[in-house]
């Protein structure tokens, strides 16, 4: 897509010239992805991932013009975000458990009211807990996030065929933690 079909490109370049209600659309667009993003990395610590949200627009703010605008925007702004995870777990190492949180469910949805539904999600959250780490970040960018193996490569600063391997192993490893699972049926 070119520079002048691409709105957020189009964003990009009007928040360079000084329009600050360009930068604030673009944050208000991705805000909520990121928040969620980070709110998974961290495992439900709602505070460090909204911090963390808050330097990534900051680093977007100053690197705005590093911005290739061949690539989508979204890639860009979750590699930010992803780094400032990492330099944040390099700076304070855990010394204790993080807030835990179920990671399953999609930003701003309801608790579901069907009983079966919330046994499988919580099923599945504790699955992915046993994962390994690299597994459980590799299926939050692919599944959570929406992004491509590619785009999640890119974010994740891992080769292709290393990112498709851990989701294979992921979702085999989840395959074999639920097999056990049978919904009741309800007559």
């Amino acid at each position: 897509m070119s520079p002048v079909q691409n709105p957020e490109a189009q964003l990009c370049e009007r928040a360079l010239a000084g329009e600050r209600a360009a930068f604030e659309t673009l944050v208000r667009s991705h805000q909520a992805a990121v928040r969620s993003q980070l709110r998974r990395l961290t495992k439900g610590d709602l505070a460090l991932a909204d911090d963390l949200a808050q330097e990534s627009f900051i680093q977007v703010w100053i690197h705005l013009s590093e911005f290739r605008v061949e690539a989508r925007f979204a890639t860009w702004l979750y590699r930010i975000a992803y780094n400032r995870f990492l330099a944040h777990l390099r700076s304070h190492p855990a010394t204790e458990p993080l807030p835990d949180e179920s990671l399953s469910g999609k930003v701003g949805e309801s608790a579901s009211r069907d009983e079966a539904a919330q046994a499988r999600r919580l099923d599945v959250a504790a699955a992915l807990k046993r994962l390994p780490e690299a597994e459980q970040i590799a299926l939050i960018h692919c599944y959570y996030l929406d992004l491509s193996h590619d785009e999640a490569a890119q974010v994740l600063n891992l080769p292709l065929g290393t990112l498709k391997s851990q989701i294979l192993r992921a979702k085999v490893r989840l395959r074999e933690l639920l097999s056990a699972w049978k919904p009741e049926m309800s007559s």
